[in-house]
């Protein structure tokens, strides 16, 4: 049994259970979710545990962690700024946003804040092409979109949170 599995048996099992035996692959998402739900990315650990467990190989699954920009394989801040940058937002300034945003924050594109609270990230297509520039945040539990920004409005909702983690 592999360390994945010893902490979260039932939940792979009830997992795999939703899978024909002949298409297990299949569960690689959910089960990169589990991975990456406590620390907030996915380890190569995990990567060779869900490989074994799937009967795929490892660079399979970590096709999958690249592909996607909900899963990561390191870690970050505790808030993931994901911030659009593919043609139909670039033409809606999320270029200069992101870098203005960058510069604010004291971090490049890809970076985390000294202070660890968050890392920026330019990813493509959030589906929001209209409400342009727009980003996602991933925390360790929840996914939210803020979208019509500018970086004025993003800075007081970062803001937010480090006020927020400074009471905690």
């Amino acid at each position: 049994m592999t360390a994945l599995q010893d902490k979260h048996e039932k939940e792979i099992k009830h997992i795999l259970a939703k899978y024909p035996t002949d298409e297990k692959r299949s569960a690689v998402m959910p089960l990169l979710y589990i991975a990456q739900r406590k620390a907030g990315y996915v380890t190569k650990q995990d990567m060779l545990e869900i490989a074994e467990l799937l009967s795929i190989s490892t660079t399979e699954v970590a096709s999958i962690v690249g592909f996607y920009t909900l899963y990561h394989d390191k870690s970050g801040g505790k808030y993931r700024i994901q911030v659009c940058n593919d043609l139909p937002c670039a033409l809606r300034g999320s270029g200069q946003f992101l870098e203005e945003l960058c510069e604010n924050l004291g971090v490049q594109v890809g970076e985390t804040s000294s202070d660890g609270i968050l890392s920026v990230e330019a990813v493509m297509c959030l589906a929001a092409c209209d409400k342009a520039p727009m980003f996602q945040v991933q925390s360790h539990s929840d996914i939210s979109y803020h979208e019509n920004q500018t970086v004025e409005s993003a800075l007081q909702t970062i803001e937010k949170w480090r006020a927020e983690e400074t009471d905690k």
